[in-house]
């Protein structure tokens, strides 16, 4: 029990976690103070012990990196799924945001690889969909791996690449990279490989495989080894691997967690309902009047001319934000987020290559600015707040066409929605109506609801005037418009079903989170124009002329009202069939006194109850139950809820001629005035080019950058084995150490030295013998060569040779002679002393006197 007094006052001193609080976390200890004194009646610290990491099996050196951390109890994803990594198994693990993945895989990953390795090569790669989430693992592995001598090298788009041969050069034990770059890599430098890589992490596995790197994943894997162990982590994760088969994954054990609560219960979903013109008026009444300036706010956007849009709104309204977005440089796009995570900023205007995995710490709230096509993209959105038993919000602007999506998104979700309450019925009773919503929202239900248009109002006024005052923001208008028109026409399509009833969705209220900002006599106001917004006229047009005129002039009959007359005589039946099947259907209005009405305008979460001849016992549907949930977390690129769901049960018969096989693998797209070639369901572009994570198209083929890196620093790269330095003896140095009497392990203060850890080792591979042998036999031909030739330039300097002339003649030889090749009479070469009849060595560059 005297071992527990330092844990103590450690968790004492530091109860905030940690500045990083990355992604996968593990879960703190928040009772870490009480556990002592609840452990001394036992008389041990059996109780304590039981389920926590010390039970994992881990090395010393990884448990003291995650004591270090601040970690004592495993979360319920890495409960499931460190003891089958660490038993060598395939993983594929879903969890919702915030549960601590990432610590599930670089635990294990730590434990496996132990210490530093330099001949062995890359022995684990984890490959990432985003820059900001590669950098974010990097950091976290170097917390994790504080007390071992791992080396951990990252390589994403947008940094230099002669920076990144440099960490290659040094034979890294770990690689994080994005897979553009990686392949930009393997394609120039020809001795790189990664046959030696035996643990492969996936993270954000659907993000990788659905956002266009099938091409540089599917070269990756071919240069992967076949013993590797391969592991599958993302919080919205299919239950058919079939999309993933290309990831090599060898009886892989599936394990998926909280699938009934995909979001975070402490996350609060407020929906407003507007236009697309009001955005930006309610974008800035909520940063203004409802968020506190003390809490950090991240705001989703479509594109980037969006976020360079809201960047200099901001500024002109006196409020200085961060922003990222995917062709921003790599450099800037770590400055911002630092300020942000720094907290020297509280808005970060981003677009959805944040949404995947970035974690900033004590994060308040998340604004959608525009409404997520699909709803793992909103999970991993709104994932960013409420993280580790903090809580947080999440506003969306829903516009009338997003109103699909939204009903999309809660089946999805499986949740109730409702819209907000009229103010026709706050007014009958308020108190009882208000308590009511509390205990919906309360039950997890969603409330969607309008904007106070007088609010509205009064923010679009202002926001004119900037608008029309700044030469930069009235610039910037014309291509967000044509951008939001492009993202429209690209977004996948909502299902067809909630589209059909969005049509009979209930007019909504003012959203509850306004009751406190209008009066009693505001919201009869509000309630009056809606009702005149409602009102439909007994009499059309032509009757109420026809009035008019008779009362004016009541002699003899008005011909407007004959007509309308005899019109309504016609259809008088129709109407009356009408007003009958409308008497027979129970209709709201019946039970108009009753406030209980608003609970029964739930629009979807709910199973109904289907009024249907068939017996569900033994009826087989096409459709299966779970459709909307599977649909939803879909890997595939532009199919969500409108995929053809036959597509899998569809027999293709192979041919059984090489001709016709080859004609079944291969076919060909129109793209660009000309057909593309398209093998296995791969896209690859008309140019040959490799889309990296940015954007932007390189050449598949090699650069040449790297061979000028290395002739400049006579460096290589060999990541199979020994990398390093170019040498005589024909010997490189062990490339995991740098240069000089460091004799210690580069893994922080209080390593223990190894003597002659700087030596170079003597044991050479069969590739430098190989060299060695090659370079022998060259020098052996050259100096055959050599003595062949020195009669032959005698006889030839005799037979031209010019007397009596001087001339000038350029050399680095020393001395000077008649006829010599040296400086002075002569054309150079590398002679030295006097001689006659031009004798040296060295090549004659010219005419001169000899």
């Amino acid at each position: 029990m005297a071992r527990l007094t330092p844990a103590k006052s450690k968790s004492t001193r530091k109860p905030k976690p940690s500045s990083s609080a990355m992604d996968a976390a593990a879960e703190p200890n928040p009772e870490a103070h009480r556990r002592p004194r609840r452990d001394k009646p036992a008389g041990g610290s059996k109780k304590g012990k039981s389920g926590g990491f010390e039970t994992m099996g881990l090395c010393e050196d990884v448990y003291r990196g995650v004591r270090h951390k601040g970690y004592r109890v495993p979360t319920p994803i890495q409960r499931k799924t460190m003891p089958l990594i660490l038993a060598g198994v395939d993983v594929a693990a879903m969890a919702r945001t915030g549960s601590g993945k990432t610590a599930a895989f670089l635990v294990p990953m730590l434990n496996r690889l132990r210490r530093r390795d330099p001949g062995a090569g890359v022995r684990a790669l984890i490959l990432s969909p985003t820059r900001d989430l590669a950098m974010q693992t990097l950091k976290f592995t170097k917390q994790l791996g504080k007390f071992t001598d791992l080396r951990t090298s990252v390589i994403v788009g947008g940094d230099s690449m002669e920076r990144q041969f440099e960490e290659l050069s040094e034979c890294p034990d770990i690689i994080i990279a994005t897979p553009g770059r990686l392949m930009h890599h393997l394609n120039d430098v020809k001795d790189m490989t990664l046959r030696s890589v035996e643990y492969v992490v996936f993270d954000e596995a659907d993000s990788l495989f659905n956002m266009g790197f099938a091409p540089q994943l599917h070269d990756i894997l071919k240069k992967l080894s076949d013993t590797r162990q391969t592991l599958l982590f993302s919080a919205t994760l299919p239950s058919a691997l079939a999309d993933f088969a290309k990831a090599g994954l060898r009886d892989p054990q599936v394990v998926r967690l909280d699938l009934d609560k995909k979001i975070s219960p402490d996350l609060k979903l407020v929906f407003f309902t507007l236009r697309q013109e009001e955005k930006l008026a309610a974008l800035l009444y909520l940063v203004r009047e409802r968020i506190s300036s003390e809490e950090q706010t991240i705001i989703f956007v479509s594109t980037k001319h969006h976020v360079e849009f809201l960047n200099i709104l901001f500024r002109e309204e006196g409020l200085e934000p961060s922003l990222s977005y995917g062709a921003m440089d790599q450099e800037a796009r770590m400055i911002h987020i630092s300020k942000f995570r720094a907290r020297k900023t509280m808005l970060l205007i981003v677009t959805d290559v944040a949404a995947r995995g970035l974690d900033i710490p004590l994060l308040d709230n998340v604004v959608n600015w525009d409404f997520p096509a699909k709803p793992k993209l909103f999970i991993h959105r709104v994932g960013r707040v409420a993280r580790q038993g903090r809580s947080g919000t999440a506003y969306t602007f829903v516009t009338s066409e997003d109103m699909p999506y939204l009903l999309d998104l809660h089946l999805f979700l499986s949740r109730p929605l409702k819209p907000a309450p009229t103010e026709e019925e706050l007014l009958k009773d308020m108190d009882g109506m208000n308590m009511k919503i509390d205990q919906a929202i309360a039950n997890g239900e969603s409330v969607y609801g309008r904007f106070p248009q007088t609010v509205l109002d009064l923010a679009s006024d202002g926001i004119k005037e900037v608008i029309s005052g700044c030469t930069e923001l009235i610039a910037l208008e014309k291509p967000c418009a044509n951008a939001f028109r492009l993202y429209l026409k690209t977004r996948a399509t909502p299902s067809k079903e909630s589209i059909k009833r969005v049509k009979d969705l209930p007019r909504e209220g003012l959203h509850p989170i306004f009751r406190d900002v209008l009066r009693s006599d505001e919201l009869s106001a509000l309630a009056f124009s809606e009702r005149l917004k409602s009102f439909r006229p007994k009499q059309t047009i032509l009757e109420a002329e026809g009035e008019a005129a008779k009362a004016r002039n009541s002699k003899g009959s008005n011909q407007w009202l004959d007509v309308m007359k005899r019109k309504r005589e016609v259809h008088e039946g129709i109407i009356n069939l009408v007003h009958q099947k409308s008497s027979v259907d129970p209709t709201p209005e019946e039970d108009e006194d009753d406030i209980s009405n608003w609970e029964k305008k739930e629009i979807c979460g709910t199973k109904r109850k289907s009024q249907s001849f068939r017996d569900e016992d033994y009826y087989i549907s096409s459709v299966p139950q779970n459709q909307h949930l599977e649909a939803g977390l879909s890997v595939r690129n532009n199919e969500g809820f409108v995929e053809n769901r036959l597509d899998a049960a569809v027999l293709d018969l192979v041919d059984d001629e090489a001709s016709g096989m080859q004609a079944q693998k291969t076919r060909y797209h129109w793209m660009k005035n000309k057909f593309v070639k398209l093998n296995n369901g791969d896209r690859v572009t008309a140019t040959g080019k490799i889309k990296t994570e940015g954007g932007s198209k390189i050449k598949a083929s090699a650069t040449g950058i790297y061979k000028r890196w290395q002739q400049r620093t006579h460096k290589s790269i060999n990541i199979g084995g020994k990398s390093g330095h170019f040498s005589e003896g024909g010997t490189s140095s062990g490339g995991g150490y740098h240069g000089g009497n460091n004799k210690h392990f580069s893994g922080g203060r209080g390593r223990r030295s190894i003597p002659n850890a700087d030596v170079p080792s003597e044991i050479r591979n069969p590739e430098q013998m190989q060299k060695g042998r090659q370079q022998k036999a060259m020098e052996i031909t050259r100096l055959k060569n050599k003595s062949a030739k020195d009669g032959k330039f005698q006889n030839k300097f005799q037979k031209n040779r010019r007397p009596d002339s001087n001339g000038k003649g350029r050399g680095n030889g020393k001395g000077a002679g008649k006829g010599g090749f040296g400086k002075g009479t002569g054309k150079g070469g590398f002679g030295k002393g006097p001689s006659k009849g031009g004798k040296g060595k060295g090549k004659v560059k010219g005419k001169g006197g000899r």
